[in-house]
């Protein structure tokens, strides 16, 4: 949730590679992006706690609540489609715990004393839980300190995260419940938590105003600005779930694009990208529409599968190369033309996984 060889402060970053801390590890810790306001809620224990008058003092509060708030809706959104569709992403599924944590020093440097007037501190604390997963049925729940591991003490601190995983990844090869120590309330105990087989792709948020996504073998970014235009959770897991489908068909292999799509999303989660990484179509070759039209085909499936509604899939898609068209160099129609093609597949796919919902088959291509 990475084929070419990443720098240093991306690889400690991307704990998906590594252990299963969070359903969307390489999420929870990459560093953040400044966002602008989100059109959904999902506020964070420390973010509820933080006080008035720190509010009226320090201006990064609202960007940092607005980023949070956009990485939670992201996650959210993201989950569903990772735990239903395991069986579907073949080589890219994995055992995960279920949940995301961050600490102050989750985010860029400057916000973490930020981070700590919102609740944050040295400690890595449970930002999100999956619901239906391990964390869930363990009772962990959002705001919990993680305080140990199998007997061993939560490393806390700037490199908290990497050092976390370490120690996980030998665990979750065991594939049994693994040893939580959480501090909740004051009061410390230990949960055995079980671990939730899911699709492990990591699922971020880029920090760019351009209406786009982008896959490059086992990431998916949604820019900010492809964020702000989704009109509703079912938009925003419309683009996760085609690029998910991307993913698992392996087309940046195909398009020989792997290195070329990464380089682009690593520069999109620096807190200041460079702009001319997104120039154009980026160098990124443009998918055919027989690539395009199979992702599409894949990605109802995956819908379906995580309970969202597919019926206005295709509304969505036409809204979208209305708004930004192919002349749009930096857009997703430019990466993505074939647009009446694939709306004409995507109206028979969804008649046959709406018949077969309907005769109780399985939801399989």
């Amino acid at each position: 949730m990475l084929v070419s060889a990443l720098p240093a402060w991306q690889k400690l970053r991307n704990l998906a590679t590594l252990a299963p801390l969070a359903i969307l590890a390489a999420c929870a810790t990459q560093e953040p992006t400044v966002s602008s306001p989100p059109s959904a809620t999902w506020p964070s224990p420390a973010t509820q706690a933080a006080a008035p008058t720190a509010q009226a003092t320090n201006p990064l509060q609202k960007p940092l609540r607005d980023l949070i708030s956009q990485q939670d809706r992201l996650y959210r959104v993201a989950a569903p489609l990772l735990t239903s569709n395991a069986q579907l992403c073949r080589g890219n599924a994995r055992n995960l715990l279920g949940f995301t944590a961050k600490n102050r020093y989750s985010f860029p440097i400057e916000y973490v004393e930020t981070a700590r007037s919102l609740g944050y501190d040295d400690r890595l604390q449970v930002t999100g839980v999956l619901p239906g997963s391990g964390a869930e049925q363990a009772g962990i729940k959002r705001g919990d300190l993680l305080v140990s591991v199998a007997g061993k003490p939560m490393p806390q601190g700037t490199d908290a995260e990497r050092q976390a995983a370490v120690l996980l990844s030998p665990l979750v090869i065991k594939k049994a419940p693994i040893a939580l120590g959480v501090q909740r309330g004051g009061q410390t105990s230990t949960v055995n938590v079980p671990l939730t087989f899911a699709c492990a792709f990591s699922i971020e948020l880029g920090n760019a105003d351009n209406v786009n996504t982008y896959a490059d073998g086992r990431r998916v970014l949604i820019t900010r600005g492809m964020l702000n235009f989704t009109q509703s959770d079912d938009e925003l897991a419309y683009l996760i779930a085609k690029d998910m489908a991307h993913n698992i068909l392996g087309h940046a292999i195909r398009q020989r694009m792997v290195s070329t799509i990464a380089e682009v999303i690593d520069n999109l989660l620096l807190p200041h990208p460079d702009p001319t990484t997104t120039a154009g179509t980026a160098g990124i070759r443009v998918y055919p529409q027989d690539l395009d039209a199979a992702a599409d085909t894949l990605s109802l499936y995956l819908l379906a599968r995580a309970g969202y509604n597919i019926d206005n899939v295709p509304a969505f898609w036409k809204r979208l190369a209305d708004q930004y068209p192919a002349s749009v160099p930096n857009g997703y129609t430019a990466l993505h033309p074939a647009t009446a093609y694939r709306l004409s597949m995507i109206d028979k796919v969804t008649q046959i996984v709406k018949a077969k919902q309907e005769a109780g088959k399985p939801l399989v291509p």
